[in-house]
């Protein structure tokens, strides 16, 4: 199918909405584009996901540069997971080619649903400080500090628990894969729960990350044809202009409003999802 002139606009909107949301939550968005895409524009699953990756690495791009200037990107926390999450997106893209399209929007429901609901209840953990001295913790070899902007004092944080960051961020991988969500919908919550890195520096850390994981599997789309060119590029135009008013407004932003948001999108996505899987629509 050939989208008109008004539904590639109207995608590029909807770019716009992905991107931000996707800079400020680390998700990279494709969470939130693929069921637009779907629903709204009538796109095979396949072709949604096709699209959807490819705009997560713009995002990342768009994105970044700025949390890695900021500090609030842990460079070296993110290399060494995006080993595990690599080698899961190549596996997720090729087990896309066999699964079926509602089989791939009941995933999506079903992964997103505890997800929130976890999100939603969670508070910062205890594992990060603010002190006034940032040389009063010791971040160890993968762990971190940054400023915060909102109250002016810098946040150090350990990582714990690496082992289970890395076999989330080969699910996250692979699903990303599957699905074409970025893999960030579920490492910021792995990072942040899991692993003790505050909310803000495991949403900047994922975006940082979500591109090298898009780009493992979009060779394998756009090597089967799934990758639309007029849909593609208005998303990708869409997201970058997202991305960089998300990259502004995110150190405005207080971490459990992040969290709110995070999970209030992520319920009324799958919701959403699963309907359409039961209804059949």
């Amino acid at each position: 199918m050939y989208l008109s002139s008004i539904e590639l606009l109207a995608v590029g909107l909807a770019g716009v909405g992905t991107g931000l949301i996707g800079a400020v939550l680390g998700t990279g968005g494709g969470v939130f584009l693929v069921p637009a895409l779907v629903i709204g524009f009538g796109l095979p699953v396949h072709h949604a996901v096709a699209t959807s990756i490819v705009t997560v690495i713009a995002t990342s791009s768009a994105a970044a540069s700025a949390n890695v200037e900021r500090g609030t990107a842990n460079m070296r926390l993110g290399m060494t997971l995006e080993v595990a999450t690599s080698v899961g997106a190549i596996a997720g893209g090729l087990t896309a080619a066999v699964v079926a399209p509602r089989v791939l929007e009941a995933i999506f429901a079903v992964v997103l649903l505890p997800t929130a609901a976890i999100m939603w209840r969670r508070s910062e953990p205890t594992g990060a400080v603010e002190p006034n001295d940032s040389a009063a913790l010791d971040p160890g070899e993968l762990g971190g500090s940054y400023l915060e902007a909102a109250t002016g004092r810098r946040v150090v944080y350990r990582v714990r628990r690496l082992w289970a960051g890395l076999t989330v961020s080969f699910a996250a991988g692979n699903l990303s894969g599957l699905l074409g969500i970025g893999g960030g919908v579920f490492k910021v919550p792995a990072l942040h729960l899991l692993c003790g890195v505050p909310i803000r520096a495991a949403a900047a850390t994922s975006n940082f990350m979500i591109g090298v994981t898009a780009a493992a599997s979009a060779f394998l789309y756009y090597g089967r044809g799934e990758v639309r060119p007029g849909a593609t590029a208005a998303a990708v135009l869409g997201v970058l202009a997202g991305s960089a008013l998300g990259s502004a407004l995110s150190p405005r932003m207080g971490g459990g409003l992040v969290r709110k948001l995070f999970a209030v999108l992520l319920g009324l996505v799958a919701i959403q999802m699963l309907y359409r899987v039961v209804g059949g629509g």
